[in-house]
């Protein structure tokens, strides 16, 4: 961009198209870097105690992210395909379809990593955009 001094609004129309392609796609690679190291963070907490414990290791490694980008619009989803994934996040009190009797406490994995990492990938976001504008 040029500093801010603009003869004619056709040029401030390019920079600002110019400065806008170079924020998404930098704030496309700051949510691509966040959503693996969200998806660490949570397996970390998948490690042991206050999160589940670890038995054979597939649990922990069935966590990924995913990044979709729709224009400027960019989500990033990060979750598990195993079926215990809620029950350990949550716990379970009842009878399940099997008709076994269940009063599994919670063991949050996810929840803490969300609540450590949200705000860092905010700031993240931000400093990337800032430095494409």
């Amino acid at each position: 961009m040029s500093g801010g001094t603009f003869a004619h609004p056709d040029e401030l129309a390019a920079a600002l198209v110019q400065g806008g392609a170079a924020a998404v796609a930098a704030a496309d690679t700051a949510m691509r870097l966040g959503a693996r190291a969200l998806v660490a963070q949570v397996q970390q907490h998948a490690s042991g105690r206050p999160g589940p414990r670890v038995i054979t290791g597939r649990y922990r490694a069935s966590w990924q992210s995913q990044v979709h980008r729709a224009g400027p619009v960019i989500v990033a989803e990060v979750g598990t395909n195993a079926p215990q994934g809620r029950r350990l996040e949550f716990g379970f009190v009842g009878v399940d379809s099997l008709g076994r009797h269940y009063n599994q406490p919670p063991f949050p994995h996810l929840g803490p990593a969300v609540a450590t990492f949200g705000p860092l990938l905010v700031q993240e976001l931000r400093s990337a955009v800032a430095g494409a504008l």
